[in-house]
């Protein structure tokens, strides 16, 4: 996966150029907490939005994506990304330690993956 991102600012959006792993990933993170049981309330708590909210950018990010593409955020979805990125990790952990061999089997990704992007999104929205 590669560990930059480039963001470029379209008006009150910003334009992001996305690897295929790179929305894989933030796709895996977001339908991972959209299906948790945990309900509305808990979704808006871990990301900062409403289940409409997440499903349209869901659909969006949804491949599959044969080469890198570019897609329109508000820096709410950003930041919405952002939080899945880092809350999931946080969904994995049993009695105080993670479990990367069960991360890794349902999302299809390791922690640091995760890391990287989350990390790669808040270096590139600091150059916009």
């Amino acid at each position: 996966m590669p560990r930059q991102l480039k963001l470029t600012r379209d008006g009150d959006a910003l334009i992001a150029r996305l690897a295929p792993s790179q929305a894989s990933a933030m796709y895996e993170a977001l339908t991972y907490l959209r299906e948790r049981n945990g309900g509305d309330e808990e979704l808006t708590l871990l990301v900062g939005a409403s289940r409409e909210v997440v499903d349209a950018l869901v659909e969006r990010l949804a491949g599959p994506h044969p080469e890198s593409f570019d897609v329109r955020l508000r820096w709410e979805e950003l930041h919405m990304v952002h939080s899945a990125l880092t809350a999931v990790p946080t969904m994995f952990l049993t009695r105080g330690v993670f479990t990367e061999e069960s991360f890794h089997i349902r999302l299809g990704f390791y922690r640091e993956n995760f890391d990287a992007l989350a990390l790669a999104i808040v270096n590139a929205a600091a150059q916009v």
